[in-house]
């Protein structure tokens, strides 16, 4: 069940990363706009919808990881998102990815590997007592609105970039604990049970929300500040959440050596991402090394 849990997180992470690319890569060839007419726009481009299907695609992934395994393995390989984005965006933008960012990428998948095998993440309980679940509702909700408080307007971009992705990262973690526990209802009662669970609704609600943050963390600031916090918050408050709610394991004592350098490993290669993207994006100049545009394929 581990295994297959793991294997479903990392095609999800795949999943995600291709339906970003692809929205992106259809929303280059738009003309700027907004509102209907630009959905109307992007519905009649064949990259948009493979984006959509990689986007709904990743989502299925991730339920299914959930109900085969525990969140605190689940939800940190996500952080694979960001270098199978880059991966593919690379292409797909007709551009090679620099040096600094296979090391940087490098660095994440060693990071997260030490992490995983050292905590060895294990628990298959996907329901909580509402004991459980209302301090955890309080204090994460009350995280996001006290981030949205925090990051006014008129705080410097880079804090505000910061502490709405962190929010987001909080909406993330918590969509992922309401989504365990709505896919084993579904798994144990079928459908009727999913539908009448709160937690299905929960969410909804809450994945909306973090999508929101998200998208004003992005406008907010520059993505070096918004997607430290965001990949690192994600996983981190899913670790805790696992815990609280599920009772999840993970090793401690010596092992925690280990863990550390691991997670070191994570930040440094997430935030050397982050400068990359701008230039994948952008063709500017990113992480010292010029991202070469290489010439595009005749069907493209």
């Amino acid at each position: 069940m581990i295994v297959l849990a793991a294997l479903f997180a990392v095609v999800g992470a795949a999943s995600n990363a291709m339906g970003t690319a692809f929205q992106r890569k259809a929303a280059s060839t738009v003309a700027s706009g907004g509102g209907l007419r630009l959905v109307l726009a992007l519905a009649h481009r064949p990259a948009w919808l493979l984006g959509i299907a990689g986007v709904v695609g990743a989502a299925l992934f991730q339920a299914l990881a959930l109900v085969n395994g525990p969140m605190a393995l689940v939800q940190p390989l996500f952080v694979l998102e960001l270098p199978f984005a880059l991966m593919i965006a690379a292409p797909l933008m007709h551009r090679r990815l620099p040096n600094a960012g296979w090391w940087a990428i490098t660095c994440v998948v060693t990071g997260l590997a030490l992490v995983l095998g050292s905590a060895a993440p294990s628990g298959a309980r996907d329901q909580a007592s509402m004991v459980r679940w209302l301090p955890v509702l309080v204090l994460c909700l009350g995280s996001m609105g006290a981030a949205v408080a925090l990051a006014r307007p008129g705080r410097p971009p880079l804090l505000r970039a910061a502490v709405l992705a962190t929010g987001s990262a909080i909406g993330n973690a918590l969509t992922a604990a309401l989504l365990k526990s709505a896919t084993g209802r579904f798994a144990a009662g079928g459908l009727p049970a999913f539908l009448t669970s709160w937690q299905t609704y929960g969410f909804a609600l809450t994945g909306v929300c973090a999508i929101l943050l998200l998208e004003n963390a992005l406008q907010a600031g520059q993505l070096a500040a918004s997607q430290p916090a965001l990949t690192i918050g994600d996983a981190t408050v899913s670790l805790l959440l696992g815990i609280t709610l599920f009772g999840e394991r993970v090793r401690t004592g010596w092992w925690l050596l280990p863990e550390t350098i691991g997670v070191g490993l994570i930040v440094y290669g997430v935030v050397r991402l982050s400068h990359v993207v701008p230039g994948i994006q952008e063709g500017r100049q990113g992480s010292g090394d010029t991202l070469r545009r290489t010439p595009p394929h005749p069907a493209s």
